[in-house]
């Protein structure tokens, strides 16, 4: 049976470039999985490469259907910014293994839809300094830089990636992305294992 690995952690520690390395491995061969948001495009973002962008209208549209395999909504400081999942026939090959980038909530959703043995979670760290860091680099080069949301995302981020909270979804491997390509490779091999 295919896995479905899905890549969390706080925001700025790598995930999206992760991500991308490991596509591209053709050793690995995975197939993506594009999540769904209602916020607003970021500079460099494609529809359907990053994500799904909608509205809200096609959200409710998705709910009624009964597609939806989970949604997170925050409370932003530029309104409320929903991020889901959809049953829409990306993971339908059993026989394929899919990369997504999620969080612990959505993990746990999608390892309750899929099951356990299906679902692989992939966490990725970085020392909080770092990571700060990081978040205002990437930030700067926005057009219009948004430090309140990051600094309440770096927040955020401490209560939902909780020691308790990774206990209680039980994430016991984790990945300290100190160098991309050295993290790239022990995540490879966990894959391979």
């Amino acid at each position: 049976m295919g896995k479905i690995y899905c890549i969390m952690g706080k925001s700025a520690t790598g995930k999206d470039t992760l991500y991308k390395m490991l596509l591209a491995d053709p050793q690995l061969s995975l197939k993506t999985v594009v999540p769904y948001t209602t916020r607003p495009m970021r500079e460099g973002e494609t529809d359907g490469v990053e994500y799904y962008f909608c509205n809200e209208e096609r959200l409710s549209e998705l709910l009624s259907a009964k597609k939806v395999i989970e949604l997170r909504a925050y409370d932003t400081v530029h309104g409320i910014w929903k991020y889901f999942t959809v049953d829409d026939h990306q993971m339908s090959d059993e026989g394929q293994d899919y990369l997504l980038i999620g969080t612990l909530v959505s993990y746990r959703k999608l390892r309750d839809y899929f099951g356990t043995e299906r679902v692989v979670p992939i966490y990725i760290e970085v020392e909080d300094g770092e990571r700060l860091f990081r978040a205002v680099q990437r930030e700067r080069k926005e057009s219009r830089p948004r430090y309140e949301e990051l600094c309440r995302r770096f927040l955020a981020d401490a209560a939902d990636f909780s020691e308790e909270e990774l206990a209680s979804a039980g994430i016991s491997t984790r990945f300290i992305n100190g160098n991309l390509r050295e993290t790239e490779q022990k995540i490879k091999n966990y894959m391979l294992q």
